[in-house]
């Protein structure tokens, strides 16, 4: 299985359980690994035989502009769920990072894995 990987993808969004800190979108990090439904780019080296990161980044950073979320878990799942409908993916593993929300804790997040129904 060939897979892609996006690492530390810094996106604003409105995270957290209390409404104030929603309020003001915040700095998330994405790290996203995707598998690729087939490897013909590795021969023909061609854009149209794999999956466009670039278009995942943006839309990623579209749709989580738009939306709120109260836990971390719900983020990465919309995430999970947006790459595999719209990118055509059968697996997706998405790592949440929010830095700096604790006193001495770096970040907290979490990760998922999903696959295609």
């Amino acid at each position: 299985m060939d897979i892609i990987f996006l690492q530390e993808v810094k996106v604003e969004t409105r995270l957290g359980v209390p409404e104030w800190e929603r309020l003001q979108p915040q700095t998330i990090l994405l790290d996203i690994e995707l598998a690729m439904p087939h490897s013909r780019s590795c021969q023909t080296d061609a854009i149209d035989d794999t999956i466009d990161y670039g278009q995942i980044v943006a839309r990623i950073r579209q749709t989580l502009a738009e939306e709120s979320f109260k836990l971390v878990e719900a983020l990465a799942e919309h995430v999970c769920q947006l790459i595999l409908t719209e990118f055509g993916t059968p697996w997706v593993k998405v790592r949440v990072g929010k830095p700096g929300i604790m006193p001495g804790v770096k970040q907290l997040g979490v990760v998922i894995e999903r696959t295609q129904a």
